[in-house]
């Protein structure tokens, strides 16, 4: 393949566009932010699991008490109803008289039980709500890191878009000014090798870093300057330079 020196040596620029496009789409994907949120979101998750456990154990606590309350209530209000019988002198029968008195003994007996139930009921669901309200403490400041990592997530995302956007009207632009064959061939080795043009310098391809042999060397030396030559190791173009050491 033939092509004009000038053309070769604009593939090196090219290939530094493509370089720099290639960095951009990789420094995208590998944003430290991106890490950063997908271990919050985790934790979030796990935060929100607790929370979601502490809630239902307050709920579950608070129908206890709701429950313990209305069984002292209800024994409370026997009681009372027994009160006002045995004061209200309608009982004479000293048998009646005495099984109302063994009940209000067993009705103080059974309040305090219940009283003593609903006291432990409450004190666990005041430490139930205390563990409520330290899990959703601790979920809302993930929620907060989690908001400003994704801003600046978006930010340099943003950054970087914009930066592709020039680097890829730039590399446009550029391929655009080259022949069509031999845009064609560096698309073609660099969709295999990552590079598709390279330098020669100081007898050393800078695609693979490998210095040229003798043989090699006389042979790139002797082509015309417009032939579109190949490193005799890598295969990618290589673009002779004043520093090439021919």
């Amino acid at each position: 393949m033939k092509a004009d020196q000038t053309a070769q040596t604009a593939l090196l620029d090219l290939q530094a566009q493509d370089a720099l496009i290639a960095q951009l789409q990789h420094r995208k994907k590998t944003l430290p932010e991106i890490a950063q949120i997908a271990e919050l979101e985790v934790k979030f998750k796990q935060l929100d699991g607790q929370r979601i456990e502490h809630d239902t154990a307050v709920s579950d606590l608070s129908r206890a008490q709701k429950k313990a309350d209305a069984e002292v209530e209800q024994v409370k209000t026997r009681r009372t109803r027994d009160e006002e019988r045995l004061n209200s002198g309608a009982i004479s029968n000293p048998k009646d008289l005495s099984s109302l008195q063994h009940e209000l003994v067993a009705l103080e007996r059974r309040i305090g039980t219940l009283e003593d139930e609903e006291l432990e009921v409450m004190q666990k669901l005041e430490e139930a709500q205390a563990r409520l309200r330290n899990a959703e403490g601790d979920l809302e400041v993930v929620r907060g890191e989690l908001d400003r990592k994704k801003a600046d997530r978006d930010a340099a995302l943003t950054a970087i878009e914009q930066q592709l956007a020039g680097a890829e009207e730039e590399r446009t632009s550029s391929a655009a000014a080259l022949p069509t064959d031999l845009i064609a061939l560096y698309d073609k080795i660099r969709s295999q090798y990552g590079v598709g043009a390279a330098a020669l310098r100081a007898r050393r391809c800078e695609g693979c870093r490998l210095e040229l042999n003798g043989a090699d060397l006389r042979e790139i030396a002797s082509a015309p300057e417009d032939e579109v030559l190949r490193c005799p190791e890598c295969s990618r173009i290589l673009v002779r330079t004043p520093e090439s050491g021919l």
